[in-house]
């Protein structure tokens, strides 16, 4: 199989998210799908191994659920990928879609109770809302407020509410609150400054009020069970390094412990009763979403960079696969970096059959509190197969690595990433993986924002430069991005524009991009709400060189699987191209 062939077919090999099964009809789960060459919501009864698609929309659907009677299915529909709109239920075995009767707005949580309760969170220019509303009754206001807020999750009576807020003014360190139907606040859960406090989940036993709880009280995520009513405590103590999240088992007496450490992943089982830890066993690799069922089987989806996505359990077995499985690829080879703020984590996956110094691509990450890890990617397959070397940076800003990495953007954002991605790249220079004159910096998002910014700061490094869907002009974002992402970015800067304008401009791409010299192609979609258009048209009619454009129909990352291929190939020939470019000529007679 021909390389390009190799690579469109992972993009199209069908793929799943790890089911979510109804509490109380574990036999009905719903998972999102590529199989109809788009991202769509599936129900599948497990009692008779039937699936069927329930949604079909032109863009995919990104985001889906089912309540715990396992009798209806929601999802939210947008207009191709905006993350503008309303959600919509559906009977679990068909039947006619139901709008909610609220008005439109951002996606801000959703919590589905027994009895037909459910709390929606949204947001819109005039702030944000949680809506409380019964199976057959108008919604109401719960919770409103200018400041980020989102729901954590609702106790499975529908009684109380969980609540994500940052009345104090930090998105990135929310504080907590459990309030009853009535609005009435049952208790609060805030840590101070730096220190986050968010809800997971509720007990999933009827009755239980005991709720899940995140907290980064010694420097890193780690979980808690929380009675708000009582206002009892308990901290889980964890020895092992690393990022850790948490879901209860079915019955309420353990946890089941997510332990994220170096780009790998482990499952633990936590007795609440004795304290005891038990190791889960799983391959190496990635875990990325996990469950407990009934019985207290865990089932989770895993995959490592050589391996494609498969959904397990812990007898071992697979429980459900959508199709064909995708062509391996590379296994990552892992790197410890001295940078400037300390040790930095990065990833090498080198193409096969030809020899270093290889050209490179610098793939940066989103978020920018995400993670580069072992995970099967069939984008950085493709650039493997195409016979480039990638390398992934988990600079200062990426999770997994405490709350201290975490946090080390403030003020200088975009300088403080790119400073720890030198580093790494001098690194592999230096040991003559990378050949420098054949170096491309690229990313989506956050990494689209870092790759603009690195070509106009440090612009005789690269050789090239892929930017997707990337913030170019912070002010400008901050003027037409949602309201979750407005309050993201006072987080991050330390106000608004109007408040902190020098900070803005400092960080911002088209300040620099006058001084941008390499090759660039820019990736863009129409209805981006995340890294809206506008501001990306104003850096193309700055940047004095050559600058390839690709836009698409659709919002921040498109759910088409066609559209992906073209995007990847828009982007392999763009690179192949400028680096056949830089290629020196052989020597006569050697």
């Amino acid at each position: 199989m021909k390389a390009e062939e190799r690579w469109q077919t992972r993009f199209r090999s069908p793929r799943m998210t790890l089911p979510t099964w109804a509490r109380q009809a574990p036999h009905h789960a719903v998972y999102r799908s590529n199989a109809s060459g788009t991202w769509e919501i599936y129900a599948w009864d497990r009692a008779t191994g039937q699936s069927r698609q329930v949604t079909d929309r032109p863009n995919g659907t990104a985001h889906g659920d089912i309540d715990p009677t396992g009798q209806w299915i929601w999802w939210f529909a947008d207009t191709d990928g905006d993350e503008y709109g309303v959600w919509i239920r559906q009977h679990f075995h068909g039947g006619a879609a139901r709008p909610l009767d609220i008005s439109p707005g951002h996606p801000a949580g959703l919590a589905l109770a027994a009895n037909g309760t459910a709390a929606i969170g949204r947001s819109c220019r005039l702030g944000f809302q949680i809506l409380l509303m019964g199976e057959d009754s108008e919604p109401t206001v719960l919770y409103q407020h200018k400041e980020s807020a989102s729901v954590a999750g609702i106790s499975l009576d529908g009684s109380l509410i969980a609540v994500d807020h940052s009345e104090h003014g930090d998105a990135r360190h929310p504080a907590l609150r459990v309030v009853k139907k009535n609005g009435s606040v049952v208790g609060d859960l805030y840590d101070g400054p730096g220190k986050g406090v968010r809800g997971i989940r509720f007990s999933p036993v009827l009755g239980d009020r005991r709720l899940l709880v995140l907290h980064e009280r010694r420097g890193r995520h780690e979980p808690l069970v929380w009675d708000p009513l009582t206002g009892e405590q308990r901290e889980i103590y964890l020895r092992d390094p690393g990022e850790v999240t948490a879901d209860w088992y079915d019955d309420g007496r353990a946890l089941l412990i997510v332990n994220h450490h170096r780009g790998r992943t482990q499952l633990f089982r936590y007795d609440l009763v004795g304290g005891a830890m038990t190791p889960i066993e799983t391959p190496h690799g990635v875990i990325e979403s996990a469950a407990t069922r009934p019985d207290g089987t865990v089932e989770y989806s895993w995959s490592s960079a050589a391996h494609a996505p498969v959904i397990r359990s812990s007898h071992g077995h697979v429980v459900m696969s959508p199709g064909p499985t995708a062509p391996p690829s590379v296994p990552v080879e892992d790197v410890d970096v001295e940078g400037p703020g300390g040790w930095i984590h990065a990833m090498i996956s080198r193409p096969t059959g030809q020899a270093a110094p290889y050209p490179t691509v610098f793939l940066l990450h989103g978020g920018p509190s995400a993670q580069d890890n072992d995970s099967f990617l069939p984008h950085v397959a493709a650039w493997v197969d195409s016979g480039f070397a990638v390398v992934r940076v988990n600079y200062r800003g990426s999770i997994g690595y405490g709350s201290a990495w975490r946090d080390a953007l403030h003020g200088e954002i975009g300088h403080i990433e790119l400073a720890d991605v030198s580093a790494v790249r001098d690194w592999v220079v230096n040991r003559g993986i990378a050949d420098p004159d054949r170096l491309i910096l690229a990313g989506g998002s956050w990494g689209g924002y870092l790759t603009l910014l690195g070509l106009g700061t440090q612009p005789k490094v690269w050789s090239a430069g892929i930017a997707a869907v990337p913030i170019a002009d912070h002010r400008a974002a901050y003027e037409d991005e949602s309201e979750g992402l407005r309050s993201l970015h006072r987080a991050l800067l330390g106000g608004s524009p109007e408040e902190v304008p020098e900070r803005y401009a400092a960080s911002s791409p088209i300040t620099y991009a006058d001084m941008v010299e390499a090759p660039l192609l820019i990736l863009a979609g129409e209805n981006d709400p995340r890294c809206p258009i506008r501001q990306i048209e104003s850096f193309i009619e700055a940047v004095p060189g050559p600058c390839q454009v690709y836009r698409y129909d659709a919002g921040h990352a498109s759910l088409v699987v066609e559209e992906r291929i073209r995007q990847m190939r828009t982007q392999i020939e763009f690179a192949t191209r400028v680096m056949d470019g830089r290629k020196q000529p052989a020597t006569p007679g050697l």
